[in-house]
């Protein structure tokens, strides 16, 4: 027998902590699911195994990743999405774990993910776990990917925890994709925008120089402005493009430093109407992944743990590392995560809410559901303001330059004409 020490929460969510003898760690995690209790963590003790292996338990392990080399083509989050939801139809329908991989292995189009599924099925015929094996390509399977197993082989539900990553994996797809199209139309069109009025500049209005200094008409102030513009931009040249490059590289290089990185995401979430739409997946992202993570039997500092890793922002990575700490000393969850000053009023209460009546879980699922259908509405809401905005933005600045072309040549005719 080996004994476990635990941290867990009962049904009126107060903290009740002890040790449990078990036979395994998986025995130890049914027997106080048995009793209603929620983990919060679960470590075996020192000295208290015969046998022990010495490794790591589960529910107090690292999340971080074994260290491995990427080979070959990237494995794209969408090639995860049809694996996962395949190997879970084929589970569910009582396909051997082995085999499935294999039918999968084969199918795999992309040969890195080929590989890596070849070394998986080798892994689990000589014995290992699924989660064991996938944790050697964890530049392929994610934290999330690898605990979320792992969980499901704990609890024996390993069918039912495929089928809800393949569920998480396909809504976080839909969620990237409707902000990639959110950001696209504006940087294309900024980029358009930027590269027509330098060409104009650089190369069209020069042409009409000479023509104005053979009129001999006093230009007006919007022409002349548009000139000078233009031959600073054509003798400086190297000078402002260089200077441009240099500040691009050096804001780069600064946002790679963890004091860059803070502010960088700091400034996101501090941008106009944008800024909104980050806050929003952030949350939805933290609630989605969170209740994904405990509804399949990961802990919940373990699960916090991932979250603040995978939620995309450091001021949210922040805030929920603040929030860990406080749940390890025994605090419930949605009072920290308040003080931080980064969750909505209705996100912190409605988590308070489902730690005092045992349903976390479903009340997370809810706020994720409630900020995917902000997200969807938002980017449509900015998708039908920016066309028309850059629109106007583009016939501002083309047209002021065609204006202020033209205003000369209107002036000569019309000293011409009196």
């Amino acid at each position: 027998m080996r004994q476990y020490k635990y941290k867990t929460k009962n049904s009126q969510g107060k903290l009740v902590s002890g040790a449990i003898d078990a036979e395994s760690e998986n025995e130890a995690v049914s027997e106080l699911r048995r009793r209603g209790l929620t983990i919060i963590s679960l470590a075996q003790s020192r000295g208290g195994s015969s046998g022990s292996s010495g490794g790591s338990s589960f529910f107090s392990m690292s999340v971080g990743g074994a260290k491995g080399k990427a080979r070959g083509r990237r494995v794209k989050s969408g090639d995860l999405v049809v694996i996962t939801r395949q190997l879970a139809t084929m589970v569910s329908a009582g396909i051997p774990l082995v085999e499935g991989i294999e039918i999968i292995e084969e199918q795999a189009s992309n040969p890195t993910l080929r590989d890596a599924l070849g070394e998986v099925v080798s892994d689990v015929r000589s014995g290992k776990d699924l989660s064991q094996a996938l944790s050697r390509h964890p530049k392929i399977f994610s934290d999330i990917y690898i605990n979320m197993i792992k969980a499901g082989e704990a609890s024996g539900q390993l069918d039912t925890v495929l089928d809800r990553l393949a569920d998480y994996q396909e809504d976080a797809e839909k969620l990237k994709s409707e902000i990639k199209s959110a950001m696209t139309y504006p940087v294309v069109s900024l980029v358009m925008v930027t590269g027509i009025t330098l060409f104009l500049l650089v190369f069209i209005i020069p042409k009409f120089k000479e023509m104005f200094s053979s009129m001999g008409v006093e230009l007006p102030w919007i022409t002349s402005a548009l000139l000078v513009t233009s031959d600073f931009l054509r003798e400086n040249m190297l000078i402002w493009a260089s200077a441009v490059v240099a500040i691009i590289v050096g804001i780069v290089m600064y946002f790679r430093t963890p004091k860059g990185l803070v502010t960088k995401d700091w400034l996101i979430l501090k941008l106009p109407v944008f800024g909104s739409l980050f806050s929003k997946v952030a949350i939805s992202r933290f609630s989605r992944t969170f209740s994904t993570l405990i509804r399949s039997g990961v802990p919940i500092l373990g699960a916090l743990e991932i979250v603040s890793q995978t939620c995309g922002n450091r001021i949210f990575s922040d805030g929920i590392d603040s929030a860990s700490r406080s749940v390890r000393d025994g605090e419930t969850l949605g009072e920290p995560l308040a003080k931080t000053g980064i969750f909505p009023p209705m996100v912190t209460r409605m988590i308070s809410i489902g730690e005092r009546s045992g349903a976390l879980e479903s009340l997370l699922e809810k706020i994720s559901e409630f900020y995917d259908q902000q997200v969807s509405a938002t980017v449509k809401a900015l998708t039908s303001l920016i066309e028309p905005l850059m629109i106007g933005v583009m016939g501002f600045l083309v047209g002021g330059m065609v204006m202020a072309i033209f205003l000369p040549i209107f002036k000569m005719i019309g000293s011409m004409g009196g």
